[in-house]
């Protein structure tokens, strides 16, 4: 088995240890705490949602101070194939993950096929598929054995590449939504084996498939203060199923404020998953400011509730939003995008 001398940090050099082995079994994919401002990082169908081009960025350290910190970045836009034939949205995310010593690289390219359900045009059911690919690396250069020459530490960077694809469902109406999407399908049925060192197990880990299933509603208080409800339920058949509760305040049309917890549940027994590990998760606070009609400025700050609280400093997210319209801005205003 693996040392590191970061002794004062097991619990981290343990999730490593986890990657480099292929026995994480927790969620995997990346996660940011203002995906509610950008849902095409949960759901390929929510491509063309805003019927402009949409160009989003987002940056997140989390828990900050420990050695090895996730990091993860996104950068993604979407809109409308036709300003004036609605039915076809396109979008395409370039994502950054790493995690000590374990990093990827992923491209995707989204479709989404949108069905008007009446002649005003206020409710569609959209259907997404993304196809994409990830380049997935292990840096052994950044890990410090006690024991020299241990064959399952990389003597340098190794990478590789796994295709991916993902489908979702979403509808909406101008006061609530609903989407549904499965992210990883080519794990479906178990799980996808990504090597590296020519196909030893000892440098390999596994990705799981996950299905996401969100909901969401405007509720109109008065001309000058909006509340936005959601939650955002996510699964991977394996681990214990996470779950975000969201309650967000639209103050004067300018700043969005509000805040999320994570936690996660045993909907259903699963051999994997230890009933005595402490479910207690994350808790957020979300700001997101108007600079501009069309430009959007947020940022978000989360602090662990588990036993882990008292080896970091919380996590940073920051994230810049750009509406590309082409539209009259009064009739942009006319049919305000809340999701």
């Amino acid at each position: 088995m693996l040392k590191y001398t970061y002794v004062k940090h097991t619990l981290l050099l343990l999730l490593c240890l986890n990657w480099l082995l292929g026995k994480l079994l927790a969620q995997q994919d990346v996660q940011f705490s203002q995906y509610v401002f950008n849902g095409i990082t949960v759901n390929p169908a929510y491509a063309g949602y805003k019927e402009d081009w949409y160009f989003s960025s987002v940056y997140r350290h989390q828990w900050t101070t420990f050695p090895g910190a996730p990091k993860t970045a996104s950068a993604s836009v979407d809109g409308l194939l036709s300003a004036t034939q609605k039915q076809m949205g396109l979008g395409a995310q370039l994502a950054w993950d790493k995690l000590g010593p374990q990093e990827a690289i992923a491209l995707y390219g989204s479709y989404a096929y949108r069905i008007q359900l009446e002649e005003e045009d206020t409710r569609r059911l959209c259907l997404g598929l993304s196809l994409g690919i990830t380049q997935y690396g292990i840096d052994g250069s950044v890990l410090q054995p006690t024991d020299n020459n241990d064959p399952n530490i990389p003597t340098g960077k190794m990478v590789t590449y796994k295709p991916d694809a993902r489908f979702g469902i979403y509808y909406y109406t101008p006061t609530y939504y609903a989407g549904l999407s499965f992210m990883d399908l080519f794990a479906i049925g178990g799980q996808s084996n990504i090597y590296f060192n020519n196909n030893t197990l000892a440098t390999s880990f596994q990705k799981l498939m996950h299905m996401y299933l969100t909901a969401g509603c405007i509720w109109n208080v008065s001309d000058d203060w909006i509340l936005k409800p959601s939650f955002l339920l996510k699964e991977d058949f394996k681990g214990p199923t996470s779950v975000d509760l969201n309650l967000l305040a639209l103050l004067s049309k300018k700043l969005w404020v509000g805040g999320s917890y994570r936690t996660a549940l045993n909907l259903w027994k699963k051999s994997a998953v230890n009933s005595s590990l402490d479910k207690k998760g994350a808790a957020s606070a979300v700001l997101q400011f108007f600079a501009t009609e069309k430009l959007r400025i947020g940022y978000s700050y989360d602090i662990v509730t588990s036993g882990l609280s008292g080896y970091q400093s919380g996590s940073h997210e920051i994230s810049i939003g750009l509406l590309m319209s082409k539209k009259a801005d009064a009739v942009r205003i006319k049919s305000p995008r809340y999701f």
